[in-house]
């Protein structure tokens, strides 16, 4: 087939016979009759000769291929495809956007590695008549590429791939967490994102993009949108009762960037550890390590964090989940709430509230948040990632007096701001009250599927405990003795198909695990579980255990 017939597109600048244009003939062309009288090392950009006989043996990608054309250019073979075949469907974009497609094509011929380092490329009169567009476009995209280090080129040597460039990798990896593939997972720590309400969530996007004035698409208060701030102050209030100034409400891209952003502004106090409850949650450690801050794990007890051993640590501030201890499941005694004020005085430090699941409580209200006692002492800290779904990335934090300037200052220099169109779609959930519905739905389901699982470890596990209070995405099942060692309890549930974790996990590395306790003492999330899946999945743990005995 013809260059003109795999483009019929073609302008009258394609002559009609092969034989009227330059005698260095395409690839789609035959070999010369005789290959020996091929290649003088003409210049490509030269004008062809008047007898193809007297052709340049220097042939490029246009030329006819000699009989065995990877003997000529072993590169050639390597690239792929001829040089016109990467471009053929560039060459036919819109006329005004043709020279961009033609380098943009060419560009990502290189990137991929289908043109190798070291592929001569066809001349530009040549690439030009095959492709049916102007000379100037082809000399334009060679020299821009050039310029940019993917080709090289030569008075009277052609021009080539360049040496620079490393083909980019055919695939992005996706390293979001995913669940373990069992047949049942017990992690905790992720909710049920099928419980998104996806409907009430696009007729508040719809709205907000009807009524978002413009300017508000512009650069954002680093703290947030003012109207989100408003609604979340009368949200918290109401709900966790904190004491909650929209001006000292920063919004942010989940808890996670707000122990980041507090940790950076305690090193700059010069605060170089924070206390942490042991056990605790295990992303702490790598979180204020990234501000510069050490963790030091302090111990609990029944009523919360041990303040003995917090006056000895010699910190002045603390990490703290009083709602509900992440993972002992308990909630902080009011009496030693007390005290953790008290220490945060004596020492002028502070007390960062986690409150991760504060809204789940079943048994009763919830306990309102330790920043509530005294909002100058306690940084507080929330998000929608147990109540909507983690992927929103959408947080809170209100700060002390003390440190709300640095932390502005800091959340501006992190990002200039969270988006704003999540900002406005999320105060517009809130005020109409989409919020509080959801926590509403997200308390029932959660509800059930701990009912759910509490009667099936007791129907399974006779004699097992859960311990903590009723409420959260978790509990604490301590087994009896019999079904120990623990080691050997995990390594059967793994064998059955069933993901769980014991509560020596979340101690943390520097504190150590301690002595071995008899029985087996399992942190078990039940959220992204129904019903159905959480009975089945301690049957078969229990079968598992059961064979493993036998």
């Amino acid at each position: 087939m013809t260059a003109s017939e795999t483009n019929p597109d073609r302008d009258a600048r394609s002559p009609a016979s092969a034989s009227e244009t330059n005698q260095d003939l395409d690839l789609d062309a035959g070999p010369p009759a005789n290959a020996s009288e091929t290649n003088q090392d003409l210049d490509l950009d030269a004008g062809p000769p008047a007898n193809a006989s007297e052709t340049n043996q220097d042939l490029d990608l246009d030329a006819g291929p000699p009989a065995n054309a990877s003997e000529t250019n072993p590169d050639l073979e390597d690239a792929g495809s001829p040089a016109w075949e990467l471009l053929l469907p560039a060459a036919s974009a819109p006329a005004r956007a043709r020279g961009r497609s033609l380098q943009a094509a060419l560009r990502e011929a290189v990137r991929s590695g289908r043109l190798v380092p070291g592929t001569r490329l066809p001349s530009s009169r040549d690439l030009a008549a095959d492709l049916g567009v102007s000379r100037g476009l082809i000399t334009e995209a060679y020299e821009q590429l050039a310029a940019e280090g993917y080709l090289r080129s030569g008075r009277g040597a052609g021009t080539w791939v360049g040496d620079a460039v490393r083909a980019a990798r055919p695939r992005a990896r996706d390293l979001a967490p995913r669940s373990t593939g069992s047949r049942a997972d017990f992690v905790p720590g992720t909710p049920d994102v099928s419980l998104f309400p996806r409907a009430a969530w696009a007729a508040a996007q719809r709205g907000v993009l009807a009524e978002l004035p413009h300017h508000e698409l512009g650069y954002p208060d680093p703290r947030g949108l003012p109207r989100l701030r408003t609604a979340l102050a009368e949200l918290l209030a109401r709900r966790r009762g904190v004491v909650a100034d929209p001006e000292r409400i920063v919004i942010v891209s989940g808890v996670s960037q707000a122990t980041t952003v507090l940790g950076f502004v305690l090193h700059a106090r010069g605060m170089r550890e924070v206390g942490v409850e042991n056990p605790g949650s295990p992303q702490h450690d790598a979180l204020y390590a990234a501000a510069g801050v050490a963790t030091v794990p302090l111990p609990m007890d029944d009523e919360g964090l041990a303040v003995g051993p917090l006056r000895e640590s010699g910190v002045r501030s603390v990490v703290t989940t009083p709602a509900h201890q992440f993972p002992t499941g308990i909630a902080y005694s009011a009496r030693r709430r007390t005290a953790l004020l008290d220490w945060a005085r004596s020492v002028d430090g502070f007390v960062l509230e986690d409150d991760y699941d504060g809204d789940f409580r079943y048994d009763r209200a919830p306990v309102g948040a330790l920043q509530g006692l005294d909002p100058e002492r306690v940084a507080y800290a929330g998000s929608v990632s147990k109540s909507l779904a983690p992927g929103l990335r959408l947080g809170w934090l209100l700060v002390p007096e003390a440190l709300a300037e640095d932390v502005v200052e800091r959340k501006r220099t992190m990002d200039l701001g969270h988006p704003t169109l999540d900002q406005a779609l999320f105060a517009r959930f809130v005020e109409r009250g989409d919020y509080d519905r959801q926590l509403r739905r997200c308390q029932r389901a959660y509800r059930e599927r701990r009912d759910t699982l509490v009667a099936a470890l007791q129907e399974h596990f006779p004699g097992s405990e859960v311990t903590g209070i009723a409420a959260g995405l978790h509990v604490i099942a301590a087994l009896p003795e019999r079904y120990g060692p623990e080691e050997r309890f995990l390594t059967r549930a793994a064998a059955a198909g069933v993901a769980v974790r014991p509560l020596t996990d979340y101690a943390h590395a520097r504190a150590g695990r301690g002595g071995e306790q008899p029985g087996v003492r399992l942190v078990l999330g039940y959220a992204r579980l129904s019903p159905a899946r959480i009975r089945d999945g301690v049957r078969l743990m229990a079968r598992a255990v059961a064979a493993g005995r036998d």
